[in-house]
């Protein structure tokens, strides 16, 4: 993994790469956090695109550890990531299987479309409530697994909006021992 990801601080519709993922909430319509930053950025073209995803793929609203593509919008990127993160319940309710599958799912749909680079935000640790050093643990063996074997995407960026939340990210992964 060394190398292949790297953690970032700051605003994820501004970062540099071919796609972006979306912590959504299951009606792909906007929210708060994430998903309300990137759909202002993106522009109403990016919610008629959601309704029909709606519509067409998923009328009930797009499941936890679930994820889905859809164009940009207005972003200047291939495509957006849509992927609905686990709400805490106090670990014993599947959490860290859907919050893996998030990350898992949307590492598919990069390879698949050969996105060379992704930008994560760091699902489910805002209004959803899943504790940050526990999902820094998740999403370290996610990537360390499933990136491996993978051709795309060439480099991962986690993105977090500020500093301690990438400081409590780090620090996490420190106390476990991880140094990569």
């Amino acid at each position: 993994m060394k190398g292949r990801v790297e953690t970032l601080c700051g605003d994820i519709t501004a970062i540099d790469c071919n796609a972006i993922v979306n912590a959504a909430n299951s009606s792909l319509m906007g929210g708060g956090g994430v998903d309300g930053a990137i759909h202002r950025a993106a522009g109403p073209s990016l919610l008629k695109i959601c309704h029909r995803v709606r519509r067409e793929q998923y009328p009930e609203g797009l499941p936890p550890g679930e994820a889905v593509l859809t164009g940009p919008g207005n972003l200047p990127f291939q495509g957006i990531i849509h992927t609905v993160g686990p709400i805490w319940q106090g670990g014993n309710a599947g959490e860290a299987e859907r919050l893996s599958s998030c990350y898992r799912q949307s590492l598919m749909l990069a390879e698949k479309n050969r996105f060379k680079t992704i930008a994560f935000p760091a699902i489910s640790t805002g209004v959803y409530a899943y504790p940050p050093e526990k999902a820094a643990l998740v999403v370290y063996n996610t990537l360390r697994k499933e990136l491996l074997p993978l051709e795309y995407p060439k480099k991962v960026y986690l993105v977090f909006y500020s500093h301690t939340g990438e400081k409590q990210f780090l620090q996490a992964l420190e106390n476990k021992g991880v140094t990569e």
